[in-house]
Protein backbone atom coordinates (compact mmCIF):
# COMPACT_ATOMS: atom_id res chain seq x y z
CA UNK A 1 0.00 0.00 0.00
CA UNK A 2 1.34 3.20 -0.92
CA UNK A 3 0.71 6.89 0.77
CA UNK A 4 -3.10 7.92 1.49
CA UNK A 5 -4.07 3.67 0.84
CA UNK A 6 -3.31 4.53 -3.25
CA UNK A 7 -1.10 1.65 -4.73
CA UNK A 8 2.05 3.05 -5.19
CA UNK A 9 3.71 3.50 -8.44
CA UNK A 10 6.87 1.31 -9.12
CA UNK A 11 10.28 3.93 -10.05
CA UNK A 12 9.98 1.58 -13.31
CA UNK A 13 6.82 2.51 -14.28
CA UNK A 14 7.65 6.59 -13.27
CA UNK A 15 10.95 6.30 -15.29
CA UNK A 16 8.56 4.69 -18.41
CA UNK A 17 6.11 7.04 -17.99
CA UNK A 18 8.54 9.94 -18.34
CA UNK A 19 10.54 8.74 -21.58
CA UNK A 20 7.18 7.88 -22.83
CA UNK A 21 6.35 11.65 -22.56
CA UNK A 22 3.25 10.81 -20.01
CA UNK A 23 3.08 14.39 -18.42
CA UNK A 24 1.03 12.92 -15.45
CA UNK A 25 3.83 10.45 -14.49
CA UNK A 26 6.41 13.35 -15.12
CA UNK A 27 4.26 15.07 -11.93
CA UNK A 28 4.19 12.08 -10.16
CA UNK A 29 8.08 12.06 -10.30
CA UNK A 30 8.62 15.39 -9.56
CA UNK A 31 6.11 15.27 -6.37
CA UNK A 32 8.11 11.95 -5.47
CA UNK A 33 11.19 14.14 -5.53
CA UNK A 34 10.35 17.40 -3.31
CA UNK A 35 9.35 15.15 -1.06
CA UNK A 36 11.32 14.61 2.03
CA UNK A 37 10.13 11.22 3.56
CA UNK A 38 13.00 8.66 3.53
CA UNK A 39 11.82 5.94 1.62
CA UNK A 40 10.70 8.46 -1.03
CA UNK A 41 14.53 10.08 -0.94
CA UNK A 42 15.84 6.82 -2.01
CA UNK A 43 13.17 6.13 -5.01
CA UNK A 44 13.53 9.54 -6.10
CA UNK A 45 17.55 9.10 -6.20
CA UNK A 46 16.93 5.74 -8.01
CA UNK A 47 14.54 7.47 -10.04
CA UNK A 48 17.22 10.39 -11.04
CA UNK A 49 19.67 7.71 -11.82
CA UNK A 50 17.37 5.69 -14.61
CA UNK A 51 16.86 9.28 -16.33
CA UNK A 52 20.01 10.72 -16.44
CA UNK A 53 20.84 9.31 -19.93
CA UNK A 54 17.35 10.71 -21.46
CA UNK A 55 18.30 14.17 -19.34
CA UNK A 56 20.80 17.17 -20.45
CA UNK A 57 19.64 17.90 -23.76
CA UNK A 58 17.66 20.84 -23.89
CA UNK A 59 18.50 24.85 -23.75
CA UNK A 60 18.07 25.91 -19.58
CA UNK A 61 16.95 29.29 -19.79
CA UNK A 62 17.01 31.34 -16.32
CA UNK A 63 14.29 34.21 -16.42
CA UNK A 64 14.46 36.89 -13.55
CA UNK A 65 13.39 40.71 -12.23
CA UNK A 66 11.39 43.02 -10.09
CA UNK A 67 8.02 41.98 -9.01
CA UNK A 68 5.75 43.69 -11.50
CA UNK A 69 8.11 43.53 -14.19
CA UNK A 70 6.20 41.22 -16.17
CA UNK A 71 7.58 38.08 -16.07
CA UNK A 72 4.71 35.66 -16.94
CA UNK A 73 3.51 37.53 -19.26
CA UNK A 74 6.94 37.46 -20.95
CA UNK A 75 7.23 33.75 -20.87
CA UNK A 76 3.65 33.32 -22.34
CA UNK A 77 4.61 35.39 -25.12
CA UNK A 78 7.94 33.68 -25.58
CA UNK A 79 6.79 30.34 -24.99
CA UNK A 80 3.92 30.72 -26.98
CA UNK A 81 5.84 31.55 -30.48
CA UNK A 82 8.33 28.68 -29.14
CA UNK A 83 5.24 26.20 -29.24
CA UNK A 84 4.49 27.47 -32.34
CA UNK A 85 7.73 26.66 -33.86
CA UNK A 86 7.60 23.00 -32.82
CA UNK A 87 9.57 23.14 -29.54
CA UNK A 88 8.34 21.42 -26.19
CA UNK A 89 8.36 23.78 -23.19
CA UNK A 90 8.70 23.33 -19.63
CA UNK A 91 8.31 26.08 -17.34
CA UNK A 92 9.37 25.51 -13.60
CA UNK A 93 8.02 28.83 -12.06
CA UNK A 94 9.27 29.34 -8.71
CA UNK A 95 6.87 31.00 -6.24
CA UNK A 96 7.53 33.42 -3.18
CA UNK A 97 6.64 31.71 -0.22
CA UNK A 98 5.50 33.30 2.59
CA UNK A 99 8.18 32.43 5.42
CA UNK A 100 5.64 33.28 8.01
CA UNK A 101 3.16 30.89 7.17
CA UNK A 102 5.07 28.46 4.54
CA UNK A 103 2.25 29.14 2.17
CA UNK A 104 2.72 30.08 -1.18
CA UNK A 105 2.07 33.81 -1.73
CA UNK A 106 0.84 33.72 -5.40
CA UNK A 107 -1.55 30.15 -4.75
CA UNK A 108 -1.53 27.92 -7.17
CA UNK A 109 -3.24 30.63 -9.64
CA UNK A 110 -1.95 29.73 -12.80
CA UNK A 111 -0.64 33.45 -14.60
CA UNK A 112 -0.30 31.82 -17.73
CA UNK A 113 -3.64 31.19 -19.26
CA UNK A 114 -2.60 30.76 -22.75
CA UNK A 115 0.57 28.68 -22.09
CA UNK A 116 -1.35 26.96 -19.44
CA UNK A 117 -3.88 24.91 -22.24
CA UNK A 118 -1.28 24.11 -24.71
CA UNK A 119 -0.41 20.72 -25.21
CA UNK A 120 3.33 21.31 -26.17
CA UNK A 121 3.80 23.62 -22.55
CA UNK A 122 4.30 22.27 -19.49
CA UNK A 123 4.30 24.87 -16.28
CA UNK A 124 5.01 23.48 -12.45
CA UNK A 125 4.64 26.02 -9.92
CA UNK A 126 6.05 25.20 -6.86
CA UNK A 127 6.66 26.71 -3.65
CA UNK A 128 9.65 27.77 -2.54
CA UNK A 129 9.82 26.69 0.85
CA UNK A 130 12.94 27.71 3.20
CA UNK A 131 15.59 27.46 0.60
CA UNK A 132 17.83 30.34 0.26
CA UNK A 133 16.39 32.82 -1.55
CA UNK A 134 13.65 30.81 -3.05
CA UNK A 135 15.20 28.15 -5.74
CA UNK A 136 13.10 25.57 -4.69
CA UNK A 137 15.61 22.77 -3.47
CA UNK A 138 14.97 20.45 -5.94
CA UNK A 139 15.04 22.58 -9.33
CA UNK A 140 17.65 20.87 -10.69
CA UNK A 141 16.23 17.33 -10.32
CA UNK A 142 13.20 18.63 -11.72
CA UNK A 143 15.14 19.99 -14.69
CA UNK A 144 16.02 16.80 -15.51
CA UNK A 145 12.91 14.91 -15.10
CA UNK A 146 11.52 17.51 -17.68
CA UNK A 147 14.67 17.15 -19.80
CA UNK A 148 13.86 13.46 -20.06
CA UNK A 149 10.02 13.70 -20.82
CA UNK A 150 10.79 15.30 -23.97
CA UNK A 151 11.40 19.18 -23.03
CA UNK A 152 14.15 20.66 -25.26
CA UNK A 153 13.28 23.92 -23.58
CA UNK A 154 13.36 24.41 -20.01
CA UNK A 155 12.61 27.53 -18.58
CA UNK A 156 13.52 28.91 -15.09
CA UNK A 157 11.88 31.92 -13.92
CA UNK A 158 12.96 33.66 -10.49
CA UNK A 159 11.03 35.20 -7.45
CA UNK A 160 13.54 38.23 -8.71
CA UNK A 161 14.16 39.05 -4.88
CA UNK A 162 17.03 38.03 -2.77
CA UNK A 163 19.83 34.86 -3.80
CA UNK A 164 17.40 33.43 -6.03
CA UNK A 165 19.21 35.06 -8.96
CA UNK A 166 22.55 33.37 -8.02
CA UNK A 167 21.16 29.92 -7.31
CA UNK A 168 19.26 30.14 -10.79
CA UNK A 169 22.27 31.23 -12.88
CA UNK A 170 23.96 28.45 -11.34
CA UNK A 171 21.87 25.77 -12.98
CA UNK A 172 21.15 27.21 -16.72
CA UNK A 173 22.49 27.77 -19.93
CA UNK A 174 21.50 31.76 -20.72
CA UNK A 175 20.71 33.86 -17.99
CA UNK A 176 17.68 36.92 -19.22
CA UNK A 177 17.09 39.95 -17.41
CA UNK A 178 13.99 41.63 -17.79
CA UNK A 179 13.89 45.02 -16.68
CA UNK A 180 11.25 48.19 -17.14
CA UNK A 181 12.09 51.75 -17.89
CA UNK A 182 11.79 54.13 -15.18
CA UNK A 183 11.70 57.86 -14.87
CA UNK A 184 15.90 58.58 -14.60
CA UNK A 185 15.76 55.85 -11.29
CA UNK A 186 16.16 52.74 -14.46
CA UNK A 187 18.32 50.57 -12.57
CA UNK A 188 16.58 50.97 -8.94
CA UNK A 189 15.60 48.01 -7.10
CA UNK A 190 18.45 46.09 -9.03
CA UNK A 191 21.41 45.36 -7.70
CA UNK A 192 24.46 45.65 -10.06
CA UNK A 193 25.82 42.25 -9.45
CA UNK A 194 22.47 41.02 -10.60
CA UNK A 195 22.84 42.70 -13.67
CA UNK A 196 26.23 41.78 -14.10
CA UNK A 197 25.18 38.23 -14.42
CA UNK A 198 22.57 38.80 -16.75
CA UNK A 199 23.53 37.26 -20.18
CA UNK A 200 20.60 38.94 -22.02
CA UNK A 201 18.92 42.45 -20.99
CA UNK A 202 15.27 42.66 -22.23
CA UNK A 203 13.28 46.25 -21.62
CA UNK A 204 9.45 44.71 -20.99
CA UNK A 205 6.55 47.17 -21.72
CA UNK A 206 8.11 49.24 -24.29
CA UNK A 207 4.32 50.33 -25.61
CA UNK A 208 2.71 53.10 -26.02
CA UNK A 209 3.56 55.91 -23.62
CA UNK A 210 6.34 53.76 -22.39
CA UNK A 211 8.73 53.71 -25.83
CA UNK A 212 10.39 57.18 -25.65
CA UNK A 213 11.88 56.37 -21.39
CA UNK A 214 12.47 52.77 -22.58
CA UNK A 215 14.68 54.19 -25.99
CA UNK A 216 16.41 56.14 -22.52
CA UNK A 217 16.71 53.07 -20.42
CA UNK A 218 18.35 51.41 -23.47
CA UNK A 219 21.23 53.47 -23.68
CA UNK A 220 21.68 53.86 -20.11
CA UNK A 221 22.17 50.46 -19.72
CA UNK A 222 23.83 49.57 -23.37
CA UNK A 223 26.49 52.12 -21.36
CA UNK A 224 26.65 50.01 -18.19
CA UNK A 225 27.04 47.10 -19.68
CA UNK A 226 30.38 48.22 -21.15
CA UNK A 227 31.13 48.69 -17.39
CA UNK A 228 30.96 45.17 -16.40
CA UNK A 229 33.77 42.93 -15.79
CA UNK A 230 33.78 41.23 -19.59
CA UNK A 231 31.80 38.15 -20.14
CA UNK A 232 33.24 34.34 -19.66
CA UNK A 233 32.83 34.33 -23.65
CA UNK A 234 33.52 37.07 -26.18
CA UNK A 235 29.92 38.01 -25.83
CA UNK A 236 28.92 41.45 -25.39
CA UNK A 237 25.30 41.86 -23.40
CA UNK A 238 22.58 42.54 -25.55
CA UNK A 239 20.10 45.30 -24.46
CA UNK A 240 16.64 44.84 -26.48
CA UNK A 241 13.02 46.49 -25.86
CA UNK A 242 9.96 44.46 -26.24
CA UNK A 243 6.33 44.36 -25.23
CA UNK A 244 4.87 40.78 -24.03
CA UNK A 245 1.63 42.58 -24.62
CA UNK A 246 1.82 43.45 -28.03
CA UNK A 247 4.26 40.68 -28.28
CA UNK A 248 7.03 42.95 -30.12
CA UNK A 249 10.60 42.28 -29.97
CA UNK A 250 10.07 39.09 -28.68
CA UNK A 251 11.33 37.05 -31.24
CA UNK A 252 14.16 39.37 -31.66
CA UNK A 253 15.06 38.47 -28.18
CA UNK A 254 14.85 34.12 -28.90
CA UNK A 255 17.39 35.25 -31.62
CA UNK A 256 19.80 36.74 -28.95
CA UNK A 257 19.21 33.65 -26.78
CA UNK A 258 19.73 31.17 -30.27
CA UNK A 259 23.01 33.91 -30.41
CA UNK A 260 24.36 33.19 -26.88
CA UNK A 261 23.90 30.01 -27.29
CA UNK A 262 26.07 29.27 -30.74
CA UNK A 263 28.69 31.36 -28.93
CA UNK A 264 28.60 29.21 -26.03
CA UNK A 265 29.20 26.10 -27.95
CA UNK A 266 31.69 27.33 -29.99
CA UNK A 267 33.96 28.46 -27.44
CA UNK A 268 33.37 25.10 -25.47
CA UNK A 269 31.93 27.63 -23.04
CA UNK A 270 28.26 25.65 -23.06
CA UNK A 271 29.79 22.01 -22.01
CA UNK A 272 32.07 23.51 -19.33
CA UNK A 273 29.78 26.26 -17.84
CA UNK A 274 27.42 22.64 -17.00
CA UNK A 275 30.28 20.69 -15.90
CA UNK A 276 31.05 23.58 -12.80
CA UNK A 277 27.59 23.61 -12.42
CA UNK A 278 27.12 19.93 -11.12
CA UNK A 279 30.72 19.97 -8.97
CA UNK A 280 28.91 22.89 -7.33
CA UNK A 281 25.96 20.88 -7.46
CA UNK A 282 27.29 18.37 -5.97
CA UNK A 283 29.16 20.11 -3.10
CA UNK A 284 25.99 21.96 -2.25
CA UNK A 285 24.29 18.44 -1.19
CA UNK A 286 27.32 17.36 0.62
CA UNK A 287 26.87 20.25 2.62
CA UNK A 288 23.40 19.87 2.84
CA UNK A 289 23.95 15.64 3.54
CA UNK A 290 26.32 17.25 6.63
CA UNK A 291 24.27 19.65 8.31
CA UNK A 292 21.23 16.85 8.30
CA UNK A 293 23.21 13.94 9.70
CA UNK A 294 24.92 16.02 12.37
CA UNK A 295 22.19 18.04 13.47
CA UNK A 296 20.06 15.44 15.03
CA UNK A 297 17.60 16.33 17.92
CA UNK A 298 20.05 16.80 20.57
CA UNK A 299 22.35 18.38 18.63
CA UNK A 300 19.85 21.07 17.67
CA UNK A 301 18.90 21.30 20.96
CA UNK A 302 22.74 21.86 22.35
CA UNK A 303 22.84 24.57 19.16
CA UNK A 304 19.98 26.48 19.90
CA UNK A 305 21.33 26.56 23.80
CA UNK A 306 24.06 28.27 22.77
CA UNK A 307 22.54 30.82 19.99
CA UNK A 308 20.76 32.36 22.96
CA UNK A 309 23.84 32.80 24.94
CA UNK A 310 25.31 34.46 21.86
CA UNK A 311 22.20 36.78 21.24
CA UNK A 312 22.19 37.61 24.95
CA UNK A 313 26.36 38.52 24.73
CA UNK A 314 26.64 35.65 27.18
CA UNK A 315 29.34 33.51 25.07
CA UNK A 316 31.12 34.86 22.43
CA UNK A 317 30.55 33.63 18.98
CA UNK A 318 34.12 31.36 18.20
CA UNK A 319 33.64 29.91 21.39
CA UNK A 320 30.14 28.96 21.00
CA UNK A 321 31.19 27.21 18.01
CA UNK A 322 34.07 25.30 20.04
CA UNK A 323 31.44 24.57 22.64
CA UNK A 324 29.05 23.14 19.65
CA UNK A 325 31.29 21.15 18.01
CA UNK A 326 32.86 19.44 21.58
CA UNK A 327 29.26 18.54 23.07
Amino acid sequence: MGHFGKTRISVDELYHGIINHDRLMLSKAITLIESRRKDDISRGAELLDKIIGHSGKSLRLGITGVPGVGKSSFIESLGSSLTQEGHRLAILSIDPTSSKSGGSILGDKTRMEELSHDPNAYIRPSPAGQTLGGVNNRTRETILLCEAAGFDIVIVETVGVGQSETAVKDMVDCFLLLMLSGGGDELQGIKRGIMEMADIIAINKSDGDNVAPSKRTKKILENAVHLFPPHEINWVVPVSLCSALSKEGITDIWKDIESFIAMSHSEDFFKHNRQIQNAQWYRQLVDEKIKHAYFNEEKSAKYREIETKIIANELGVRNGLRKLFES
